[in-house]
């Protein structure tokens, strides 16, 4: 590989690649605190908006977790029926579906309390490392080019 152009076809010039790799590696880490709990990393997500602001509609999850309604929903219908949420229409907004946590949902929390400290302990950044990759990483979710 020779020019220019062939160059920025090489693996280790992608910046998509080791996001790729380091969000596959940092969301399997969840797998063995999260698979004995009966829930995906995507439900434990929801649950973590849920618990700063309960009774929220759909849109507002999916703004926060940056994730659309088509594949929120599925996985919505799959916590109702496992007992961890309710989802109810709205009385002003037919189209607006709000989102609560149940007694089970809320329970819930006290079951993964201790999995974020977990997960800090394999992953080797210091404070500051953390920091900053965490508003690198804000600044690409969240530019609006």
């Amino acid at each position: 590989m020779g020019s220019e152009s062939d160059k920025a076809l090489l693996l280790d010039r992608q910046l998509c690649f080791p996001l790729y790799a380091a969000a596959r590696r940092v969301t399997g880490t969840y797998t063995p605190y999260l698979k004995p709990l009966g829930i995906t990393y995507t439900q434990y997500l929801v649950f973590l908006v849920l618990w700063e602001k309960d009774g929220i509609p759909v849109g507002e999850i999916c703004t926060r977790l940056f994730l659309d309604s088509g594949t929120l929903t599925p996985l919505l219908k799959k916590m109702e029926k496992e007992g961890y949420v309710t989802r109810e229409r709205c009385r002003d907004d037919e189209r607006c579906v709000i989102v609560s946590l149940t007694d089970k949902g809320r329970e819930m929390k006290d079951r993964v309390r201790e999995i974020p400290q977990e997960i800090g302990r394999c992953i080797h950044l210091s404070d500051q490392e953390a920091e900053t990759l965490y508003g690198l990483l804000y600044k690409i979710l969240t530019d609006e080019r």
